[in-house]
């Protein structure tokens, strides 16, 4: 099984393609699998939506966590907790009820 479409590969799957050939079709007369020849139509076309977009194509695979960026939220949140805390001290000290300072 061949595994890189040479130059003219590609212009012979792409004329068949036009004159109506099916993807097995086309296979057969260049030596290539039915999945192999789809797979290059579908390379093909998100090449060309990239650049239609002038987008660089999305990388794959999970993103990155940044620990910046975790540090910080934590930070955030450790911030309006103890705000939240200092809140409900003062409505129990306006209740006259008492709270444990730690």
């Amino acid at each position: 099984m061949k595994k890189h479409f040479t130059e003219w590969e590609r212009g012979e799957i792409e004329r068949l393609n036009k004159e109506g050939a099916t993807h097995r079709e086309i296979g057969e007369q260049l030596d290539y699998s039915k999945i192999q020849i789809k797979e290059y139509f579908h390379r093909l076309r998100k090449k060309e939506r990239a650049a239609a977009k002038m987008e660089p194509p999305k990388r794959q695979g999970r993103p990155r966590k940044n620990p910046i960026t975790t540090q910080r939220e934590s930070e955030l949140r450790i911030r309006a907790l103890e705000r939240e805390n200092q809140l409900l001290r003062s409505f129990l000290h306006a209740a006259g009820r008492r709270c444990v300072q730690k």
